[in-house]
């Protein structure tokens, strides 16, 4: 039995590792700067926690795995790399990782959670008991990693930094793709090109599933190797299963239809499908979910009943709660067209209500590069807060979100230098009946949370 040593265990991506691990049998320890809410429950689970980085925490490891935020001269992997412990990336270590299973890999600039979240839910749901790991905590599962004794292991397959590429797939999922990370990617060509050496990784035999109404995906299908098995969905009558006849449900999800045109894949006609999550986005990302069960021969009605109760994930238009007639949501949305497509369903649940949308842009690469886009996506909300960008990975610049904010021809819309700022103004401003949405990949949901408490306080105080 190996010994782990993980280096920044308290993040997304490591923390899922650790408990993957642990749950297969292996000893782990770990390290990191503060003690976040994963490495908390890792401690609970039974691995050993350090705060801070020392070499000797490394002693009688038989391997180290870094995240990508450790750099070069931590103490640790220096002393890892002297003493010969190989010194990995997530990347690096995910074919060991996902050894001995068939990999299930959902990939695409956006939907990626909530579809990996799904696809979890439902082949758990079929008793076929896979190994996962998300990007966020599926509610239906309470848990954003496990280790499952079938066949297949589930991951959501993050492009940033390259790290889809230590993924060798059976089946890959693209939702769809748009120049994201221009950190990482500085042109679209770049990104573009790395979901192309993705789609190089699949196994021999194996299937990509891929939505056809996004540009992105279709330019990917014009450069994949024609010896993939395809299967493609979406509202476009060229797909193989073809999404129709949706239904918004005030106050609640979307129900709609899909046809089989692939003539391997025979499904009830028109087959009805029900969700309690609002939006077209969403019916997409359960019928990549649909197609991906009819491979891996679960039963659909088990399918069907698995996608009708799911209750989505954390961070992923979540709602808080309700307080002075308020409700309060919080979601991950960064990108223009995640947060375009997450209001449209917003306005489609509730119709008739004030939505108040509050972003937190996040990077500055990010801002800059999708400038124009950023102006435009908010036409579904009736008032816009935003704040200040929070830089993340990246160093201070000169450069300040207010300049958007000028740029937008929302009619209300405000722009705030700190989350305090946005509070204030929300205290003021907010109404029974009133949706609140805080779009935020940074530290910005504390305003959900906050305002949630205020206003239940303020509840309590006038009953």
């Amino acid at each position: 039995m190996a010994r782990y040593h993980l280096i920044g265990i308290g993040g997304t991506g490591l923390s899922a590792i650790a408990r993957v691990l642990f749950e297969r049998g292996e000893t782990v320890t770990g390290s990191d700067l503060l003690l976040s809410p994963d490495a908390k429950e890792l401690i609970d689970l039974g691995i050993p926690i350090s705060i801070g980085h020392k070499r000797s925490h490394i002693e009688g490891a038989d391997c180290v795995i870094r995240s990508s935020a450790i750099p070069d001269d931590n103490p640790e992997v220096l002393a890892s790399l002297e003493n010969n412990i190989p010194v990995l990336k997530r990347r690096d270590f995910l074919s060991e990782l996902t050894k001995d299973q068939r990999v299930i890999a959902v990939a695409g600039t956006h939907g990626k959670t909530t579809t990996t979240s799904m696809a979890t839910w439902c082949l758990t749901r079929s008793g076929l008991d896979p190994s996962y790991v998300i990007g966020s905590t599926p509610k239906n599962l309470g848990k954003n990693a496990a280790y499952g004794k079938g066949e297949y292991f589930v991951i959501e397959a993050d492009e940033y930094d390259n790290m889809f590429l230590g993924l060798s797939p059976d089946i890959l999922v693209i939702t769809n793709i748009e120049h994201d990370h221009p950190d990482c990617f500085p042109s679209k060509e770049k990104y573009y090109a790395a979901f192309q050496n993705l789609t190089s990784r699949i196994k021999p035999g194996g299937t990509m599933i891929a939505c056809l109404d996004n540009p992105g995906v279709r330019w990917l299908i014009a450069h994949i190797d024609p010896a993939i098995n395809l299967i493609t969905y979406g509202l476009s009558k060229e797909a193989d299963i073809v999404l129709s006849e949706f239904d918004h449900h005030e106050g609640a999800g979307i129900a709609f239809t899909i046809l089989s045109q692939y003539k391997d894949l025979i499904l009830p006609p028109a087959s009805p499908l029900g969700l309690s999550l609002p939006g077209v986005h969403n019916a997409l990302n359960a019928a990549a979910v649909y197609i991906l069960c009819a491979i891996c021969q679960v039963n659909l009605r088990t399918t069907e009943k698995a996608l009708s109760s799911f209750a989505g994930s954390s961070r992923r238009f979540e709602m808080i709660g309700q307080a002075g007639g308020i409700k309060f949501i919080d979601d991950y949305g960064h990108h223009p067209t995640e947060i375009k497509a997450t209001l449209a369903a917003a306005r489609n649940k509730y119709p008739q209500q004030d939505i108040w949308a509050v972003w937190q842009p996040h990077t500055y690469s990010r801002t800059k590069e999708l400038f124009d886009a950023f102006t435009t996506s908010f036409s579904d909300c009736d008032h816009v807060i935003v704040t200040e960008i929070y830089r993340s990975r990246e160093n201070e610049q000169d450069y300040s979100s207010e300049r958007l904010v000028k740029h937008m021809s929302h009619p209300d819309k405000y722009f705030v230098s700190n989350l305090q700022e946005a509070k204030d103004i929300l205290k003021r401003k907010l109404k029974p009946l009133d949706v609140l949405i805080v779009f935020s990949a940074g530290d910005a949901n504390q305003i959900t949370n906050n305002l949630f408490v205020y206003f239940q306080e303020l509840e309590a105080e006038n009953d």
